[in-house]
């Protein structure tokens, strides 16, 4: 991934242990595949699923995509995960439950040892902690900046929901959300996620929606669990072409008034000062960078 530009649009939940439903990530335009040891793999299934993640991992970026793995939260059922899936396969892990910044250091601590195991490089395997509890959401500020592993952080919805005993609605998600946009904005990280459920996938306008709010938001991606919403997440995390070519005439215009000895001009009838052409310059630079990944993809 670059630096600066976070390129996973769609995060494609995948259950491991169904072949079929990994062909059809595969198959899919998704920007990372999200191989699942978690909640959709029941409690008889899980050695199974431990066992064969890695192989999988292997194929899925054999295939050209990003891998992400989502473990499970007890410690000793994560720390058996951590052990079947850290490789040089699998670029980052999703945390479910972080409930503080301490424990992201005793994670990091047990992949450093498995990373040195694997003979990859310390800091290789990324984090992505997830929000969903009252206690992670006291502790975000902390959780965000908790590990220079973390990569992108995101709310839970449904488990939020649970421990904070609301519905899972966008008046009871909307604050939790917009904080973890500034959390992961002042630690340096992606916010990825959306005002909603993850599970809310028969609707599919209402998805897009959805997703073009968040983006507008600030957030960066999104998971996905099923194939219908990769391309609404990637059309929504993706600068349009017209509002990349109008930032690229507004940083022109804006370049020659500075050739006069200006520092503002107008543009469009609109004051343009060093805030507006820095959000121009993003834009610019997040699209040349969406463009060159999925040229390659």
């Amino acid at each position: 991934m670059s630096q600066s530009v976070f390129v996973w649009r769609s995060m494609l939940f995948v259950p491991v242990t169904n072949e079929r439903f990994v062909q059809s990530a595969l198959r899919s335009k998704a920007d990372a595949i999200q191989l699942d040891l978690e909640d959709s793999i029941a409690p008889d299934q899980k050695e199974n699923a431990r066992s064969i993640a890695a192989e999988v991992a292997g194929r899925c970026r054999a295939g050209g995509r990003d891998v992400i793995v989502r473990v499970n939260r007890p410690w000793r059922m994560l720390i058996r995960d951590l052990e079947a899936v850290i490789c040089p396969s699998v670029a980052a892990i999703t945390l479910p439950k972080v409930p503080n910044a301490e424990f992201l250091q005793a994670v990091a601590d047990i992949v450093d040892e498995l990373e040195i195991e694997q003979g990859m490089a310390l800091g290789s395997t990324r984090f992505i902690p997830m929000v969903e509890d009252a206690e992670g959401l006291h502790n975000m500020q902390a959780i965000a900046a908790g590990h220079g592993r973390n990569c992108a952080m995101i709310v839970g919805a449904e488990d939020l929901a649970v421990s904070m005993q609301m519905a899972v609605i966008p008046d009871s998600l909307y604050v939790p959300n917009v904080m973890a946009v500034a959390a992961c904005r002042r630690a340096g990280i992606a916010p990825i996620g959306f005002v909603g459920s993850v599970a809310d996938f028969a609707d599919l306008e209402a998805f897009r929606a959805t997703v073009e709010r968040a983006a507008k938001l600030g957030f960066e991606g999104a998971f996905c669990i099923h194939p219908s919403q990769v391309e609404p997440a990637n059309q929504a995390f993706t600068p349009a072409a017209t509002l990349v070519e109008r930032a690229q005439r507004l940083l022109a215009a804006f370049e020659e008034e500075v050739a006069r000895g200006r520092a503002a001009c107008t543009f469009e009838g609109r004051m343009v000062d060093a805030p507006v052409v820095k959000q121009a310059q993003q834009l610019v630079q997040k699209a040349k960078v969406l463009q060159s990944v999925s040229a390659t993809s």
